[in-house]
């Protein structure tokens, strides 16, 4: 379980294609030393499994549904990715509960600059655009971001306030930019359930 509330950033490293996977190295030393192999951590917001670490980062083996459900597939080396650890058990939740189970790609339609802030409108997955409700939840790229307005059925506007665009790889996007989204935890129990009973 994650916050939705990036740790630090990290470089893609020696992407390398195996036989069933492909293992990224992540430079992060920011986190050196505080991950270990079996670890959980959240990498652009899906939860992947530290299998190797060391003094400069770490490395992940990527399996084929997560490369073809998330922006892994595209890693290149040198991206700059967004870290969070896993929650530990009475540790402070700055954001809202995050999985670490990617929906879906998003795609970044628009980036104003509003005075300080900017306006960002990604189009979502049409199962994550169903769940998605204004002032609730949604992570982009592991971020946990408040739903600032849905201009239609399946675009999602969020405020990406100075610290948060120069902090994560939010600001490294352009327009066209596929993300990983993760909707509303909450949103897809209330769904199912709701789903059930108009049977």
């Amino acid at each position: 379980m994650f916050t939705g509330i990036v740790e630090a950033t990290g470089l893609i490293r020696d992407v390398e294609d195996l036989r069933t996977t492909r293992r990224f190295r992540v430079e992060a030393p920011a986190l050196a030393g505080r991950l270990a192999p079996g670890d959980s951590v959240a990498v652009d917001g899906a939860c992947l499994t530290v299998v190797e670490a060391d003094a400069e980062g770490f490395a992940v083996d990527v399996i084929g549904t997560t490369l073809e459900r998330t922006v892994a597939a595209g890693y290149a080396e040198g991206a700059r990715v967004n870290l969070e650890r896993a929650l530990a058990v009475g540790g402070r939740l700055d954001g809202h509960l995050v999985q670490g189970h990617v929906d879906g790609l998003g795609h970044l339609i628009r980036c104003d600059m509003e005075g300080e802030f900017w306006l960002m409108d990604f189009r979502l997955p049409e199962d994550v655009a169903r769940l998605t409700v204004e002032r609730g939840s949604i992570a982009v790229n592991g971020v946990s971001l408040t739903v600032n307005a849905l201009p239609s059925a399946d675009v999602c506007r969020v405020g990406v306030i100075p610290f948060t665009y120069r902090e994560t790889n939010l600001g490294d996007l352009n327009e066209g930019a596929p993300v990983n989204v993760e909707g509303d935890l909450i949103g897809k129990y209330v769904g199912k359930v709701l789903a059930g009973r108009a049977r």
